[in-house]
């Protein structure tokens, strides 16, 4: 999935789109569940309408009335959900020099009704959003504008009616060179195959995009860890004396040391990049408990034969410590690694949901962060901590099991387990 996520949306894309606005997506729902929820469901959702005359949907007739234009744009559409709409709204896109077009809107029901929406005149590009209209809502007796268009006469508690509806647009443009076109969304309840946060987001970019930044935080920062404290320890065993007597007593202060404050304050005083607290990270936890466990299994190497005729035909020491030392420990390493990969990734998903995640990057702990913040689970919006939090569970599991098995394939005393 992180390669198909590189390959589909570059980076600054993905930036781009989720530090967008209203401007990117507009044609989204707000905290609308994924759509195969519906599955689910005996009472379905309705998905979300869009029907955009500049891309050839419904019908437009343009007849010229001497200096005047007559403009008819017809959207219609089947409603078949078992609920009603999120909200309404019209998007005009009009072109005039002087004097704005004036639209009529005007509603068709699957059972003949025509209801008069409203009179409008949109400068250049703009927006009608049903429910701000107060005329309208007066009209309706101040019920919600997506339940009084679609709710099916005598119906208590209300219903939707389903079948075909229509919204027709009347324009008069007063200019030679004028026209109009308009685009119609009727805002569902499921959207997209992970649903959309509360700034009409997909969070399926946040979902694709945070695996290749959740594995390239684990894998850089396990690997940088583990292999810079291997040779550290090898360092320190070989040349002995003083600079091994340092990074012990360096080893000790670190363990000490408490890890997530530090990179809180890193986050609130210095830089919330997810790259410094990457390289923080790092820092503390080359000198980890680990230095030890290494430290005794060179002692034992450095005692070997081996490691004696090296000396004897005058191998150099960055010779022996690279070709003959840390080897021997290379099949303790790659499991550990290996499990070291989800802790750094949920190191990570903790220090966003504490809201000291990068603010650029969509990531996992980023949605879950978000979730809270937006009152998700009293909301009922359980889908949008639910994925979130399934992937870093899959992912945990999946590196520990095969952390587990490489350990079995490397330490033969276990392959009897």
């Amino acid at each position: 999935m992180g390669f198909y996520t590189l390959a589909t949306i570059p980076y600054s894309e993905a930036i781009r789109l989720w530090r967008g606005g209203e401007d990117i997506w507009q044609d989204y729902p707000r905290t609308a569940s994924p759509e195969w929820t519906n599955f689910f469901r005996n009472k379905k959702l309705p998905s979300t309408v869009l029907l955009d005359s500049r891309q050839g949907h419904g019908s437009k007739v343009v007849e010229p009335r001497g200096a005047l234009t007559e403009i008819t744009i017809e959207f219609p559409f089947n409603f078949q959900a078992d609920d009603f709409p999120q909200e309404l709204a019209i998007f005009f896109y009009a072109t005039f020099a002087q004097k704005q077009p004036h639209v009529e809107m005007t509603w068709l029901t699957p059972d003949g009704r025509e209801i008069r929406i409203g009179e409008y005149s949109p400068r250049g590009r703009d927006s009608y959003r049903f429910e701000g209209d107060s005329r309208l809502a007066r009209r309706l007796r101040n019920v919600p504008a997506q339940q009084a268009l679609f709710t099916a006469p005598d119906s208590d508690p209300p219903v939707p009616l389903k079948g075909t509806y229509t919204l027709r647009l009347d324009a008069l443009v007063f200019e030679e060179n004028g026209d109009l076109d308009a685009k119609f969304i009727a805002y569902g309840k499921v959207s997209g195959l992970a649903g959309t946060d509360h700034r009409r987001r997909d969070l399926m970019v946040a979902i694709l995009w945070g695996t290749p930044i959740a594995l390239a935080f684990g894998l850089l920062a396990a690997l940088g860890t583990t292999v810079t404290t291997m040779f550290i320890a090898a360092f320190g065993v070989w040349f002995g004396g003083l600079i091994d007597a340092v990074i012990q007593r360096i080893t000790e202060i670190v363990l000490i040391l408490p890890v997530l404050p530090i990179l809180i304050m890193v986050g609130t005083f210095y830089s919330r990049s997810i790259w410094v607290i990457l390289g923080v990270v790092i820092l503390l936890s080359i000198f980890g408990s680990a230095i030890k466990s290494y430290r005794a299994i060179f002692l034992q190497v450095k005692e070997s034969p081996y490691i004696e005729a090296a000396r004897a035909y005058g191998a150099g020491h960055l010779r022996i410590i690279g070709r003959y030392l840390t080897p021997r420990v290379i099949p303790l390493l790659i499991p550990q690694l290996v499990v070291l990969i989800p802790s750094y990734v949920f190191l990570e998903a903790s220090l966003a949901v504490l809201g000291l995640g990068d603010p650029v990057l969509p990531t996992w702990g980023k949605v879950i962060d978000d979730a809270f913040r937006n009152g998700a689970l009293f909301n009922g919006y359980y889908y949008w901590v639910l994925q979130p939090a399934a992937l870093l569970i899959i992912t945990g599991l999946g590196f520990a099991m095969v952390g587990f098995a490489l350990d079995r394939v490397f330490n033969p005393r276990l392959r009897g387990l």
